[in-house]
């Protein structure tokens, strides 16, 4: 079998509003790699008696092969680059919005307004180039990307995230808001900078609370005073359990800010009254073990998604925020036997849940919070994989719930729910423009596992599924920590399914696609179901026609290579390669050499779920 570190090769320092997937090159085979795309096969073969003249055919092959992918992604990422996001920002008289070189804002109240730059970053990378970088990172030019801006309530400060490529953690930047600059020479009104910061929420226009992250861990939440007088950092919350993390939210109603704890088996939140002058944390309920809850604000109570339903999946509760500990709690809602609840907003007078359909459809549940048993359930294209809630601005329409949709291959599509009367407007009119769409089937399988379980697949594929047996075929796979296969759009899935590719998404047990049991049926001890699941899938495909053990891979990220790896071992002549993006290890060996008593004696901790 042929172990790849990637199928395709990303480009470098492209700015696109993606991030790249997965990077790497491709490891040629002693004998014989072969590849289809374009119609084409391009092969490398063993036609030398020599050895170095073999190897030396061999890496000008793999050279070309790396130009070429290159050109492809290069070409299909500038196709895509003006996909829909949420990335502006609507304040009271302006909307701010991201470009390659910064923030810039402009003024709704004229009738023909100019763009204004409100943070340059270039000076940004000026400013880090005289900071200590040595001399070999300051022959190449830093590249910052904006993540992601926060308003405050009165436009008086905007904080934003920016990432580049020499450091992991990123850094926060606090700019000055006004009057229109009277120069576009100006340089940006920098008060503050962060580093290390994660998530981050404005509390008051003069009050910044945001989390760091040390050594990917983030366990500490600080916060940020800016006064005439001057500006400080105080520490508010510091988690000592390792296993958890720490982030920082903010309602829509934005009368609340939350500090959200949580580990892969407890939830611990405090909540912080913005319309109080004090702004201390004040604690929901105390963490106990299985116990898992997410809260929001309604009308001066709360609004809890906890798994304190029938057979321990979420259901939403309610409580007050006199009296918010769980003895307190009110069950107003809880999902339909196989509806997997993932997501939930308080939008008005109604939750919206984020669900899952038995099908692995996706589906929007509105609950009314005043008459919860009218609940109603809103159907979405039958293509949607993934699906991007927007954040409000200060000025966004209170009663209206935006958002994306998408898949791996296809592009997003805004969508925008008026809880009130069930109304779903598309931002293309229908929700199916020819871009998006394509040709392009999205095909919901089960596969029958070894215990009798059905395993989710889904097929995307540009042929009938009875011409799919000469197809090469890509397989992703996770099942870990109750996570979701991660299917929103990809320029390069959409590459290799125009060129002829089928790609499969096994949902195996282990992640999180039908309900928290789905989870649990797969951990620890029960590991191993996630590596049967896995089998199922594969052996399912190709009975019904869909390719062949010579003509797939598995990709997997992280946790999701143990399944890959333990069934690799098992039968390693079920697929024709495997690409792995940071695999987990299960020893301190190699990962494919550890993998041969999988779901044996080994630690829990190190089943990666």
């Amino acid at each position: 079998m042929a172990v790849l570190s990637s199928l395709l090769c990303s480009p470098a320092r492209l700015v696109t509003p993606f991030r790249l997937r997965f990077f790497g090159e491709f490891a040629v085979r002693k004998r014989m790699t072969c590849f289809s795309l374009s119609g084409q096969r391009c092969c490398a073969s063993d036609t030398s008696n020599s050895p170095v003249d073999h190897l030396s055919s061999g890496l000008e092959r793999y050279k070309d092969l790396q130009k070429y992918f290159d050109r492809r992604l290069k070409a299909t990422y500038r196709r895509f680059s003006n996909t829909p996001d949420h990335s502006s920002v609507c304040g009271h008289h302006h909307e701010y919005f991201i470009e390659s070189d910064g923030i810039y804002r402009m003024d709704q109240r004229q009738s023909e307004p100019v763009p204004e730059q409100v943070l340059n970053l270039g000076q940004v990378s000026g400013q880090e180039e005289e900071t200590g970088l040595d001399r070999e990172e300051r022959k190449q030019r830093i590249q910052w990307t904006v993540q992601r801006i926060r308003l405050s309530p009165q436009e008086k400060h905007l904080a934003a995230t920016l990432k580049t490529s020499h450091r992991e953690e990123p850094r926060c930047v606090v700019v000055r808001l006004g009057k229109r600059k009277s120069s576009p020479l100006d340089p940006p009104r920098v008060v503050f900078t962060l580093d290390k910061v994660l998530s981050f929420e404005w509390a008051t226009d003069e009050v910044l609370f945001y989390t760091t992250v040390e050594g990917l861990r983030c366990s500490r939440v600080c916060r940020l005073d800016l006064t005439s007088g001057g500006s400080g950092m105080t520490s508010v919350y510091e988690e000592t359990q390792p296993d958890v993390f720490v982030e920082v939210a903010l309602s829509r109603d934005r009368q609340i800010l939350s500090i959200n704890c949580s580990s892969r088996t407890s939830s611990e939140v405090l909540l912080i009254d913005t319309t109080a002058s004090h702004l201390e944390p004040f604690l929901v309920q105390p963490c106990q073990l299985d116990l898992l809850y997410h809260v929001e604000h309604w009308r001066k109570g709360l609004i809890i998604l906890t798994n304190t339903g029938p057979g321990q999946e979420y259901q939403v509760v309610q409580a007050s925020l006199s009296e918010p500990r769980m003895a307190s709690w009110v069950p107003l809602f809880a999902p339909g036997p196989g509806t997997a609840v993932k997501d939930m907003d308080v939008v008005g007078d109604h939750c919206v849940l984020v669900a899952r359909t038995p099908a692995g459809e996706l589906i929007l549940v509105v609950v009314p919070l005043t008459h919860p048993k009218e609940a109603y359930t809103v159907q979405l294209p039958s293509w949607a994989c993934a699906i991007q809630t927007k954040t409000p601005g200060v000025a966004d329409q209170r009663g209206v719930f935006e958002f994306l949709i998408s898949s791996p291959v296809h592009l997003p599509v805004s969508y925008c729910l008026n809880p009130e009367d069930g109304l779903l407007l598309s931002g293309t009119g229908d929700g199916t423009s020819p871009e998006s769409q394509g040709n392009y089937t999205t095909t919901r399988l089960e596969a029958c596992s070894q215990d009798g379980t059905l395993v989710p697949v889904t097929l995307f594929h540009s042929k009938p599924v009875e011409s799919l047996r000469q197809a090469p075929l890509l397989l992703h796979v996770y099942g870990a920590y109750g996570s979701d296969l991660n299917m929103e759009f990809c320029p390069e899935k959409r590459l290799l399914l125009e060129q002829g590719w089928t790609l499969a998404y096994c949902h195996i047990r282990g992640g999180g696609e039908r309900g928290l049991f789905w989870q649990r049926q797969a951990r620890v001890e029960g590991k191993q179901r996630g590596v049967e699941d896995l089998q199922a899938c594969l052996h399912h495909l190709f009975s019904v026609g869909v390719s062949s053990p010579s003509l797939a891979a598995l990709t997997a990220c992280s946790a999701g290579a143990v399944p890959v790896g333990a069934l690799c071992n098992r039968h390693p002549r079920l697929v024709r390669a495997v690409t792995l993006q940071t695999p987990l290890s299960l020893c301190s060996g190699s990962f494919l050499g550890c993998v041969g008593d999988y779901g044996g004696s080994q630690p829990a901790s190190n089943f990666g779920g």
